[in-house]
């Protein structure tokens, strides 16, 4: 078994210079958007009065769209890393995608810097060709078509994913566990979760960076041809059904690191079971049709889709995360766990991905989602599943391969600063939505500053404890040697 499978994986000294150089830059641009984010902060709660409304809102657009992007590209470091120790991938695709999206980043920065848009990171139709004299339609158009550059990265490095995958396994289904999972085969618990999170992270997300690229030809074509106007509803559902797909992708690709580096630590294997494949094939159809939960105030949706994404939108967490949160405590649970910056990281991910779901599914409830919808709430979740969930899970898997976790007590002392201050800045958020504090607003009324400027010092703490945990890796990254895993 060992023997076929170091057959079909890729070489680690072929893996190791890309994921280095995806490491470096990933945890370079998180920490300059924390940055970013901690101003933003600082302005709302008026200790900062030099940002005014226009640049506050460039700020907003390029921390949301850096964020997302860049979680999602160390999300993928995460899955390609892992991937190609079953399957034989190809590093200069890895590489190439790698110079797209710098190429994208170059784009989207310019339009947002230079040309001033200012739209957000959702490019909502018809705001990007209704700038009220804000932006220029040049600054807009090479904001969409960095998204759409970026979009094709991804596109690239899943087309060889899934080949490789098709040659080792015989098909997807087969890599997502199906046979074992109806009862076809017997089921292997050698096979890897990786492989499953693999399988359903390319369906999911090949439809929906191919929905996000629909919706961004569309929107440059209204842009250079204004009375080429596509139908409002029709736009939305596109950017939603992207933006939600995409993200879910980036947190399923993140996971993968606790499956592979937590049972190291705890020395016992995590195994493959049909509870385990089941949850995996239901998130995998739950994550394609969840995402009108985003659309509940849009009444001239159809109802039976308001009523699929309410429903989804309390269960569609639920499968993996159970597995997932369950079996990793059950990994570690009288394990004699070593605790060093990268385990600690790791769990705390996964900390952030189960509490998370917890305002989530709070906002999906119409009755509050009608008064808490456009308040601080919604970064509020946000935050908590990607800020305490995708990137100490990205951080562990940077600290254990970046230095096999022996980073001394900076990293682990940074672990504590960085846990500390995100979780005040998420509750920050959640506090100011459950006392209506508008989401997206630049200038905030006296009685709500107190929360911004809480915010801002959380904010700080997070860029602290991330700079302190980064900066040991990338010291050693250059000479670190990958082959702990």
């Amino acid at each position: 078994m060992a023997t076929l499978q170091a057959d079909y994986a890729t070489p680690e000294t072929e893996r190791t210079p890309v994921v280095k150089l995806y490491l470096a830059i990933g945890l370079i641009v998180f920490a300059a958007l924390m940055l970013v984010g901690v101003l933003m902060r600082a302005a709302q709660g008026a200790s900062l009065s030099s940002i005014g409304p226009a640049l506050f809102y460039q700020l907003m657009t390029l921390h949301g769209a850096g964020m997302v992007g860049t979680a999602g590209l160390a999300a993928l470091a995460v899955n390609w890393y892992f991937l190609s120790r079953y399957v034989r991938l190809n590093p200069r695709v890895f590489l190439g995608a790698l110079i797209l999206s710098l190429v994208a980043v170059a784009m989207i920065v310019g339009a947002i810097m230079i040309g001033k848009f200012a739209a957000g990171w959702t490019f909502l139709y018809p705001l990007p060709a209704n700038p009220l004299g804000q932006w220029g339609t040049g600054a807009a158009l090479f904001f969409v078509a960095g998204l759409l550059v970026l979009g094709v990265a991804f596109l690239l490095v899943y087309l060889d994913m899934g080949l490789a995958i098709v040659r080792r396994y015989g098909s997807i289904a087969r890599a997502l566990g199906l046979p074992m999972l109806f009862g076809l085969e017997r089921v292997d618990s050698a096979h890897p979760p990786t492989v499953v999170a693999s399988a359903m992270v390319l369906i999911v997300n090949v439809a929906g960076i191919a929905a996000g690229a629909v919706v961004l030809v569309m929107t440059m074509l209204h842009l250079v041809f204004p009375a080429l106007a596509p139908d409002a509803l029709l736009m939305k559902n596109l950017i939603y059904f992207f933006g939600h797909v995409f993200i879910n992708a980036t947190i399923y690709s993140a996971v993968i690191a606790v499956y592979e580096i937590l049972p190291l630590y705890a020395r016992r294997p995590w195994k493959v079971s049909r509870p385990f494949l089941a949850a995996w094939l239901a998130v995998t159809l739950m994550v394609l049709a969840v995402y009108p939960h985003h659309l509940l105030m849009d009444f001239a949706l159809p109802a039976w889709m308001a009523v699929m994404g309410q429903i989804l939108s309390y269960t569609s967490g639920i499968p993996v995360l159970v597995v997932t949160a369950f079996g990793g405590l059950m990994l570690i649970y009288r394990s004699g766990i070593r605790w060093d910056a990268a385990s600690s990281l790791l769990v705390l991910g996964l900390f952030g991905w189960a509490v998370g779901i917890v305002p989530a599914v709070i906002d999906g409830m119409i009755s509050v989602n009608l008064v808490m919808h456009n308040t601080q709430w919604v970064p509020g979740h946000f935050h908590f599943y990607l800020l305490i969930g995708v990137v100490p899970m990205v951080l562990g898997f940077a600290s254990y391969l970046g230095s096999n976790g022996e980073q001394g007590q900076t990293g682990r002392l940074g672990v504590g600063v960085f846990a500390v201050g995100a979780v005040l800045l998420c509750l920050t958020f959640l506090v100011s939505g459950a006392n209506s504090v508008p989401r997206r607003f630049a200038v905030h009324e006296e009685a709500w500053q107190w929360l911004g400027n809480l915010g801002a010092l959380s904010g700080g703490l997070v860029l602290i404890g991330t700079l302190m945990i980064a900066l040991p890796i990338l010291m050693r990254l250059p000479r670190a040697r990958l082959s702990a895993v």
